[in-house]
């Protein structure tokens, strides 16, 4: 049927004119139909002679929901000029019947980019409303069987041959169980359900920031059949293409129980249900391929489900509805308090498992991801330095056992090895799920309970995790196990599968660290109520995600024993963080991000949150080597333990710096001041240009930033001209930002357009009778925008200061120490000296330190007889920690690597520019890099700035915008900052830039 015809049958039987275009659809013909005044319908034409009395049912089930209060939407059926809901139509001489329905505005589900949590929870919300909605409602014709009620699913195992290998293994597996489960499936509750919301049968919000559901359409294959078929099929689309489809179906799972309350026996039947919805579509397509049927939309599932069928395959069903127990406020595993109620009469002694220990008590160790007592990864991946920690709690408890670890979320399992793409970027196994006793190598292990031996493991590839035995016990008919690993190998010589075992028999030794790869000898103990399948192992660890429903599966230990074992202590919650910053901190110190983080660890180019997941730092310049760099943290530590006093003493630790740091900068600059931060550095040279030029005037570039004091606010046109400022003050005189992209001077002039503003202010002040102290300007602005100055601009600039008495200060408090890759210091790019060079924020690495390098004979002159002193400033530890920060950059390249890198990473953002043209410009040097988002008249995208760095944030990667228009992605990571961490950023901007709101500019 064409356009042209839907069009007259809307004018001959609705009596108005549209222009007709064509959708897509399984066994209707539709058109999106638009009037003359710009209203727009859904025309509706039946392919074939239907029943009509299966379209008034149809009309009827809208006609109900439409009586319902409910927050979604639904289309409504136009009368025609007859008055009637159905219009009978004769098409190439054949009777077909037409419904005009009202057009629901949003976007289909299938078009959505990106689908998020929440987004997940109001389709789940949705579906239930309508489920709620449909539970009084009843028709003659709603008790049908056909091919896509779920309840007729068996029909498929006429077609099971039509499949081979694993295809087939998946659909029988599901057919299989779905007999299986009959018993209890026809007892469920029954009602009409839509048996289609498919996405392309859900209507999304046309809100491209934070979508929601708002609608669903096509009541084509409404039925009377059980109520949880409609969730198990509104799952079955909804979580294709997730990296976590478990995770996406709980979220849904969770939006529906909160509209219709799920019963425990039909979440029992919803993994085989969904995994049944599958099976259907997978043959249909099948049949249908057979057929050699030409509809598009016939196969439109079919590689998704066969991709989600095979994960769904694979995931264990006991776990999944532990999941969805869980989402339901239902106790994850049901037996959880049976067994807690057991334990309470059947508590053993440790001494059970340890005979041959004499102990009173237990002591906590905390290993915790934020774990002071462990210290960074170096040191808590030393078996050596771990093993002598532990000694230290063993000689001040000597009558205690150690032990930690039940829900403990370690930084151990921060690897790679125990990472997966969620549906929210990375995730961590970090959340360990037994307990470990911290005991000497070969201690005699002994059983817990009677029971036999289920599980003896030894993985070769996995030797930090060492043999382990599994047993099976028995609680009130129940069947219950404890897992015993980090075991030697001999242990497994003293039992077989099978074998009974009796309370307190001997079950093996405790092995040594060439037997369990990294670990401190130590028995890790885990007791679970679920093998979960598992035949040969069993997880030790998490996901923080699914830390509440491994909670129950994985019973905590200390439950068993007599004496009082310590859990790990409850850390506080991010909303009491706030809520305290809010009461008792400054009103104006702010968070970043709309969902702030809880950072408890740093790594390198990593910063780690309380549940383990890592962030890819590509903003913090102030840990310029490296989050908690080893090196330098023994330093600062080693420095520290010894002495730390301030400069009027005499030590070769500040001696040793300053030769270090002078061998980096022109021999003009030989005289060094050591302050604390880069506000005091800058706050010292204003005071230093001022003293010796005797003047106040003093140039400054727009958007600079100098730091939070009172002398260097006053030059900070970043801060006096923002959000909350203040007048400019009357002897600052401020540059225009010398940005070629979007700034007053584009052209190949724009460096002297830009420096002839320095001559003008200096005339206009000369014509007052005033002089001028000097000029102060980050050698790349990085608050305005990592703006790269043209090249001879700060050239010009110094020529004219100089000329006028005036003093030249770089600010290199977030540009020097190596991070332009081709030169050590920003002001090098540019063939120029400065007079006064201040650094701050990574000349300590975090530590706070900072230096004002100036010239001989600014020194001289600024020795007036009043004394500079600084209580910390050049302090023994800071000094240490500045040598050795010079050092790391030297021992390990990282000048270079930040130029090869820098290189590699700005390669990539430049095609990523040709990719999206949201891109306007991309700029800096080395690991000081931006990119700035515009519409394609140069206008300023902040919003899309904002969302871009906090979608980042959800996929691991931290960003921050910057520049006037707040439009700039800033890109300064610590300058150990690989080629491997810049593709991963690269992925991830890509995947962003591909999103809906990142296209609509």
């Amino acid at each position: 049927m064409t356009a042209e015809i839907a069009s007259q049958i809307v004018l001959e039987h609705y009596g108005f004119t549209v222009k007709a275009s064509a959708l897509q659809g399984d066994e209707d013909e539709n058109f999106k139909v638009v009037s003359e005044n710009g209203n727009t319908y859904l025309l509706k034409v039946a392919v074939t002679e239907t029943d009509d009395r299966f379209l008034q049912f149809q009309t009827a089930v809208l006609e109900h929901l439409a009586s319902k209060k409910t927050s979604c939407q639904f289309s409504e059926i136009l009368l025609n000029k007859e008055g009637k809901p159905l219009t009978s139509a004769i098409i190439s001489e054949e009777k077909r019947t037409a419904r005009l329905l009202t057009w629901l505005p949003g976007r289909l589900w299938a078009h959505v980019n990106p689908k998020t949590s929440k987004l997940r929870f109001s389709l789940g919300e949705k579906a239930g409303e309508i489920t709620t909605a449909l539970q009084n409602f009843q028709h003659p014709q709603a008790n049908r069987s056909f091919d896509w009620n779920l309840a007729d699913a068996l029909w498929t195992e006429k077609y099971t041959d039509l499949f081979k290998d694993i295809e087939k293994d998946m659909v029988s597996f599901f057919q299989e169980r779905f007999q299986e489960i009959q018993l209890v499936y026809q007892s469920l509750p029954k009602s009409v359900v839509h048996n289609d919301v498919n996405d392309h049968n859900i209507i999304v919000s046309s809100n491209l920031k934070n979508p929601e559901v708002t609608g669903i359409i096509d009541f084509g294959d409404a039925v009377y059949t059980q109520t949880i078929n409609d969730l198990a099929i509104t799952i079955a689309y909804a979580i294709m293409n997730t990296p976590d489809p478990l995770a996406a179906a709980v979220e849904i799972v969770q939006g529906y129980h909160s509209k219709y309350k799920l019963s425990e026996k039909e979440l029992e039947c919803l993994y085989t249900l969904v995994g049944m919805r599958l099976v259907i579509t997978v043959t249909k397509a099948a049949l249908r391929r057979a057929d050699v049927s030409q509809n598009v939309y016939h196969f439109i599932s079919e590689h998704d489900a066969w991709q989600l069928l095979k994960h769904w395959y694979g995931t264990y069903e006991s776990f999944v509805l532990y999941n969805f127990r869980n989402a339901c406020d239902y106790t994850p595993h049901p037996k959880e308090y049976e067994f807690k109620e057991w334990v309470v009469n059947n508590k053993i002694s440790l001494n059970t498992l340890f005979p041959s220990l004499k102990f009173k008590n237990v002591t906590h160790v905390d290993m915790s991801i934020g774990s002071t007592w462990l210290g960074n990864k170096e040191e808590y991946s030393d078996t050596d330095i771990t093993a002598y920690k532990l000694k230290q709690i063993e000689a001040e408890n000597p009558e205690s056992i150690l032990a930690n670890g039940y829900m403990e979320v370690r930084p151990f399992y921060t690897t790679k090895a125990f990472r997966m793409d969620g549906n929210n970027g990375p995730q961590y196994r970090t959340v360990h799920l037994g307990t470990d006793f911290w005991v000497a190598a070969k201690t005699p292990l002994h059983a817990a309970y009677d029971g036999k031996v289920v599980i003896l493991h030894h993985n070769n590839y996995l030797k930090d995790y060492g043999p382990l035995m599994v047993l099976e016990h028995e609680f009130e008919g129940n069947p219950f196990y404890t897992l015993y690993g980090h075991l030697t190998l001999s242990s497994l010589e003293l039992t077989k599968i099978g074998q009974e075992v009796k309370q307190g028999e001997l079950i093996g030794y405790i092995g040594d660290a060439s037997e369990n790869g990294i670990w401190t000898p130590h028995l890790h103990f885990q007791v679970m109520l679920d093998l979960l399948g598992n035949t040969e192992n069993f997880p030790g660890v998490a996901f923080p995600s699914e830390q509440q429903v491994w909670k129950s599966i994985c019973q905590n230990p200390g439950l068993l024993f007599t004496e009082e074992t310590q859990d790990t202590p409850e850390k506080i919650s991010d909303e009491e963080i706030i809520d305290f910053r809010k009461e008792h901190l400054g009103k104006s110190l702010s968070l970043s991000y709309s969902e702030p983080l809880h950072i408890v660890r740093g790594e390198g180019v990593y910063l780690i949150d309380s549940d383990g997941k890592k962030y890819i730092d590509t903003a913090n310049n102030v840990n310029h080597v490296g989050h908690q760099h080893p090196k330098v943290v023994a330093a600062g530590q080693q420095q520290m333990a010894v002495l730390n006093t301030n400069t009027r003493y005499l030590h070769k630790e500040i001696i040793n710096y300053a030769e270090a740091l002078l061998k980096k900068l022109p021999k003009e600059l030989s005289v060094l001041h050591f302050v604390n931060s880069g506000s005091e550095a800058n706050e010292l040279a204003l005071r230093m240009a001022k003293t010796v030029t005797g003047q106040e005037n003093m140039l400054a570039i727009e958007v600079g930033y100098h730091g939070n004091t009172n002398a260097v606010m006053d030059v900070s046109s970043y801060k006096f001209d923002g959000k909350g400022g203040f007048p400019q003050p009357a002897n600052t005189h401020i540059l225009p930002l010398p940005d070629i992209f979007r700034g007053k001077h584009c052209g190949k002039n724009a460096g002297t357009e830009y420096a002839n503003y320095a001559t003008r202010h200096i005339e206009h002040l000369r014509g007052m009778d005033k002089g001028i102290a000097g000029f102060i300007g980050e050698s790349m602005i990085s608050c305005g925008g990592q703006i790269v100055p043209p090249k001879n601009y700060f050239k010009k600039v110094y020529k004219t200061v100089r000329e006028a008495g005036g003093i030249c200060i770089a600010d290199e408090v977030q540009t020097g120490f190596g991070r332009m890759g081709k030169t050590f210091w920003a002001f090098e790019l540019f063939d120029v000296v400065p007079d006064i060079v201040t650094m701050g924020k990574p000349a300590g690495n975090g530590h706070p330190l900072a230096v004002v390098a100036c010239t001989k004979e600014i020194s001289e002159k600024f020795h007036t007889g009043m004394e500079f002193f600084n209580t910390f400033g050049g302090n023994p530890v800071s000094c240490a920690i500045g040598r050795t920060v010079l050092e790391v950059i030297e021992e390990e390249n990282l000048q270079q690597n930040a130029l090869e890198t820098g290189a590699f990473l700005k390669s990539g953002l430049l095609q990523l520019q040709k990719e999206s043209p949201i891109i306007g410009d991309v700029r800096g040097e080395g690991l000081f890099l931006g990119f700035e988002l515009t519409d394609n008249n140069k206008n300023p995208l902040a919003e899309h700035a904002a969302y871009l760095s906090d979608r980042m944030k959800t996929l691991g990667v931290l960003m921050s915008t910057d520049g006037p228009d707040y439009n700039v992605l800033k890109i300064k990571p610590p300058v150990v900052f690989n080629k491997e961490h810049a593709q991963e950023l690269i992925d991830k901007l890509r995947i962003v830039f591909g999103e809906d709101f990142m296209k609509a500019y």
